[in-house]
């Protein structure tokens, strides 16, 4: 028997990414142990445990929901590679260019599956389009 979630595409991207920020956590410095490694990692994990969840939902409403959950994960693990720059626990940050550039697709394919089960493409968690420029460029 195969679980409707484990058909998704945007579902096998979440675990690839879920598997990238635990790289990236992997070699925080181990002070972060009980904060920013637990807290990347417990997110990036939620992106894929929502969508999970959410497959199993009584109505689109309902998986809606949980898409959005998964959502909010994903820019929180977005907010823990600033944090992780910022603060530079990392020498080479393009382990965090990478995680950051594969948050891209995984985002747009959450927020367009939200869109098909609510049907609108109005978002509470709407990003601004070309914020950066074509070339992939990330804020670090």
């Amino acid at each position: 028997m195969v679980y409707k979630f484990e058909k998704l595409e945007v579902w096998q991207k979440a675990l690839d990414y879920a598997d990238r920020i635990h790289e990236v956590a992997d070699v925080l410095p181990s002070h972060e142990k009980y904060g920013l490694r637990s807290q990347i990692t417990r997110a990036a994990n939620s992106v894929a445990l929502n969508i999970a969840e959410g497959s199993t939902s009584q109505s689109d409403d309902e998986q809606a929901r949980f898409l959005g959950m998964a959502i909010r994960s994903l820019v929180e693990t977005i907010a823990c590679l600033h944090l992780i720059k910022r603060r530079e626990y990392l020498s080479d940050p393009e382990s965090l260019r990478d995680a950051y550039r594969a948050s891209r697709p995984l985002f747009a394919q959450l927020q367009a599956f939200r869109s098909s089960l609510t049907g609108s493409d109005d978002s509470s968690v709407k990003e601004e389009q070309g914020l950066y420029d074509a070339e992939g460029d990330v804020p670090f």
